[in-house]
């Protein structure tokens, strides 16, 4: 440690913060983007000390605002009744900033091959390996690759629950694991056959591409039209999470995200802003 300064690894990197940072965040990769973008808008115009670091994911987060060492947490999942009982001290106040529409995402080879769409059987099999060959579902033919998001994030909470209608029905699986969604998008990117749960909202769309979710006739893509429509079932709401009634910085972080600058932020980034989301009957807490 040097005088006055710590050193930390912030989303893979090491970087140096103040020793008297006043608002520690932790949490999901999904949140993050906004989260971070806010936090240094908010350094350089009102001088506030944050720290914003992704380790663990939506669940991480969590568990460092239970234990204290975090103020504030991001989640792409809600605090759930098992977070509830592992932290029964806790007085989880949660703030929805936003929507997502989380994807299943694939390689340039197996979207170029023509599978633009699945349904939940289908991705039952290649979940649990039943489907080896995207062959099988009209694509290549070339092995299928699962890159399982890690239990515990937010994503793979989301993704289990859509797939198995809750996440603790989930069967074991054998898959390569990845943490962040910069990792899986890198892994997906660079491997042939890979398929990946992923927000929508980063797939590029040259290297990487979100499938629709197949209903009947109907294709079903990850699209803002069929969010707001109620149609895509894999939406989701982005939160940040406080240990009881936000209050000094985390406040002030709280009251810039759900301004209108900061809702353009969401926006930006591949969100929906909460104003779209009120056309389905208002934003939720």
């Amino acid at each position: 440690m040097l005088r006055g300064v710590t050193v930390v690894a912030v989303t893979g990197l090491l970087a140096v913060i103040p020793a008297e940072a006043k608002l520690r965040i932790n949490g999901s990769t999904t949140v993050n983007p906004v989260v971070s973008e806010a936090a240094a808008i908010l350094r350089a115009e009102a001088g506030l000390e944050i720290l914003v670091d992704t380790v663990g994911g939506s669940s991480g987060g969590i568990a460092a605002l239970a234990d204290g060492r975090a103020e504030m947490a991001m989640s792409s999942r809600p605090v759930s009744e098992a977070d509830r009982k592992r932290f029964p001290g806790v007085d989880f106040r949660s703030v929805r900033i936003g929507t997502d529409a989380l994807a299943l995402v694939v390689s340039r080879d197996v979207w170029a091959a023509g599978v633009r769409c699945l349904d939940r059987p289908q991705v039952r099999g290649l979940y649990e390996g039943t489907i080896r060959n995207w062959r099988d579902l009209g694509g290549p033919d070339r092995r299928v690759v699962f890159f399982n998001k890690e239990p515990g994030r937010g994503t793979w909470e989301v993704f289990a629950a859509w797939l198995y209608g809750t996440s603790t029905a989930a069967p074991l699986v054998s898959l390569p694991g990845v943490g962040s969604n910069a990792e899986a998008r890198s892994k997906v990117a660079s491997t042939r056959g890979a398929i990946t749960q992923l927000s929508a909202a980063w797939a590029d769309g040259e290297r990487t591409f979100a499938l629709a979710i197949c209903n009947g006739d109907d294709e079903l893509a990850p699209t803002a039209e069929e969010v707001l429509a109620g149609r895509y079932s894999l939406a989701r709401p982005l939160y940040v999470i406080t240990n009881g009634a936000p209050e000094g910085d985390s406040r002030r972080l709280i009251d810039f995200v759900l301004g209108e600058r900061g809702q353009a932020l969401v926006e930006r980034h591949g969100y929906l802003p909460l104003a779209k989301r009120s056309i389905m009957g208002g934003a939720q807490p």
